[in-house]
């Protein structure tokens, strides 16, 4: 237990030594340091989750989420730990609160980092679904442009066709009243259109010739119109419109399970409207909840911090901090004594040299001049 509380210690930032006089002072910071160690494990999961999307399908997304997860956990944790022990209670609660200011937004813009992967796990299937119904939509948009820039690129061929058919349609309808027409006047039927004689006379060839050419119309009418399908669909073909497709079921649940952050982020956002655009106000609610619960957890040991009031802790630092600027102070005074003594004792010596060599010059100028 002593080792657990040690480590909570060091998570808080806390001078571990100087805290241990002070037991009054123990479970505050315990409980400082539990909440940073378990905001940073919460980051490095964050972060561990959303650089296995970056690289899913890859043979090593497991490993680079743990890298990346312990990295980031890291870093979280190292800030975190600087921003609460860099509080300190000396000023007034304005004071601190404006100390704490910039150090709140940095919690809060660390929080809303923290946030987002895990709300993409939470909401894994409502985002799955959300992605499915975007690829279908997408897909069918893609779909109708395309065949709608057919239409329009080939507007003349597919009149063509269509009035084809319907001369196809016509003709065979034509031709099946004039067969039974005929067939009325080979046995002697009376009625508007035949003569009612029995046998195939003049009036059932007449009728046999208006029939054969309205078949043979009809044969180079269906020809045409088989020359024109198939030209048709060789042009579909080529501008794509035969390889577009809808989505199978399986096709659509493996688009979205191969999706990147980026799709599974917009879906996110995308669950908190309805179809119509209105706001899906529990949706919302729910997510924006969980971005509010990391942005406070993390925001929570600043709070903390503010909130407890000035113990022997914070006078005891302190007063250790006052006692190391003086140190630092009169250390500084001891090294500009040093010096100036360490520089006077260089200039003596200087002098004292340049004293010999002009002594010593001077006594061989004069030795020098006596020889002369």
């Amino acid at each position: 237990m002593d080792k657990v509380t040690r480590f909570f210690w060091f998570c808080s930032g806390a001078h571990i030594d100087t805290l241990k006089k002070y037991p009054i002072e123990h479970n505050k910071y315990v409980g400082i340091g539990a909440t940073i160690f378990f905001t940073a494990l919460f980051a490095s999961l964050s972060g561990g989750y959303a650089m296995y999307f970056v690289f899913n399908g890859d043979a090593f997304a497991v490993g680079f989420a743990i890298l990346f997860g312990l990295l980031w956990g890291t870093a979280i944790f190292n800030m975190d730990r600087y921003i609460v022990s860099s509080i300190n209670k000396e000023g007034s609660t304005n004071q601190q609160i404006l100390q704490a200011s910039p150090r709140i937004l940095l919690a809060i813009m660390i929080g809303v980092v923290i946030s987002r992967p895990l709300e993409l796990k939470i909401f894994d299937k409502e985002i799955r679904q959300k992605l499915k119904s975007a690829y279908l939509k997408g897909q069918h948009s893609k779909i109708d442009t395309l065949q709608k820039t057919y239409n329009q690129k080939y507007t003349m061929e597919l009149s063509k066709m269509a009035d084809l058919k319907k001369e196809k349609d016509s003709l065979e309808k034509d031709i099946n009243r004039s067969r039974t027409q005929l067939n009325e006047e080979v046995f002697g039927e009376k009625n508007s259109q035949t003569s009612g004689i029995v046998g195939y006379g003049t009036y059932a060839k007449q009728k046999q010739q208006v029939l054969q050419e309205k078949e043979d119309r009809l044969k180079l009418v269906t020809n045409n119109a088989d020359n024109m399908d198939a030209y048709l669909e060789k042009r579909k073909s080529f501008e794509g419109v035969n390889d577009m497709k809808m989505f199978s079921d399986h096709q659509l649940d493996s688009l979205a399970k191969v999706a990147g952050f980026a799709d599974r982020n917009w879906a996110l956002g995308q669950l908190t409207y309805n179809e119509n655009g209105t706001r899906d106000l529990d949706t919302y609610l729910a997510i924006s909840f969980i971005g509010y619960l990391f942005i406070l957890f993390e925001c929570l040991p600043v709070f903390v911090k503010l909130m407890s009031p000035k113990g022997p802790y914070d006078v005891a630092m302190a007063k250790t901090y006052e006692a190391n600027v003086y140190y630092a102070d009169r250390d500084k005074e001891r090294d500009i004594e040093v010096i100036d003594s360490v520089y006077k004792d260089h200039v003596d010596e200087d002098i004292k040299r340049r004293r010999s060599t002009l002594s010593n010059r001077t006594g061989h100028d004069r030795d020098r001049h006596r020889y002369d």
